[in-house]
């Protein structure tokens, strides 16, 4: 078995893809895609994510938009404990500091990667050496009705936040399913953001996340636990 070398044209065909992985160790999908294992995931946190885009022919890479574009699918692995609870949060986009007037929920970021996600748990214990990690069962995820207005409310109190100038008092705990937080390499990474009187001003840069409270109620839903 190898990768396939073009993007899946149906969702049928992406979720196939997805069955057929499905049971298999990182090691494995990494050795027969050719792919080098990291001794572990502090410097390389992305890594089972992107061998997993791989199997599956993800188009996107880093492009602001879905990574099945041709399709309108979001893929996002998860980490698992042996009951199926998320071990983190899941990272979703950046989040805009200069954000643009006239973005509504409808049309922002968040939503258009959320509309519809292909979800991949893979085992995440950290006892477990990362090369033994199995990939579980692929599912898609659509936001129902009140999960959308649970994102809508918390995407538009924190996005006030950013517009009127108080980014720097946005904390991780504020939103009940997506929160923001910094995202960067290091502290010294630094983009620009208005203050409160509209001047500009440096500050790390910050992503929207899905708790993982939410994530749990969503695998729970699919695995019927």
């Amino acid at each position: 078995m190898q990768p396939p070398q073009s993007p899946p044209s149906t969702p049928d065909e992406l979720l196939s893809r997805c069955h057929a992985i499905a049971g298999l160790s990182l090691g494995e999908l990494a050795s027969m895609a050719n792919v080098a294992i990291p001794a572990n995931l502090q410097r390389h946190k992305g890594w089972p994510g992107m061998l997993i885009e791989k199997w599956l022919g993800a188009s996107a890479g880093s492009k602001p938009q879905q990574d099945f574009p041709e399709l309108g699918i979001e893929l996002k692995t998860i980490p698992i404990d042996a009951s199926f609870a998320p071990l983190e949060t899941t990272y979703v986009c950046f989040a805009p500091l200069l954000m643009q007037p006239g973005i509504t929920w409808t049309t922002s970021n968040v939503r258009n990667k959320l509309q519809q996600v292909l979800w991949l748990p893979i085992e995440g214990d950290r006892r477990i050496p990362l090369a033994d990690r199995r990939v579980a069962t692929g599912f898609y995820w659509r936001p129902s009705e009140e999960e959308d207005a649970l994102l809508r409310q918390d995407w538009e109190e924190l996005t006030e936040k950013i517009v009127t100038g108080h980014v720097e008092s946005i904390t991780s705990r504020q939103g009940t399913a997506l929160h923001i937080r910094p995202k960067a390499a290091n502290g010294r990474v630094l983009t620009e953001a208005r203050g409160p009187e509209g001047e500009k001003l440096q500050t790390r840069p910050r992503g929207f996340y899905l708790r993982k409270t939410f994530t749990h109620h969503i695998l729970n839903t699919a695995f019927g636990y």
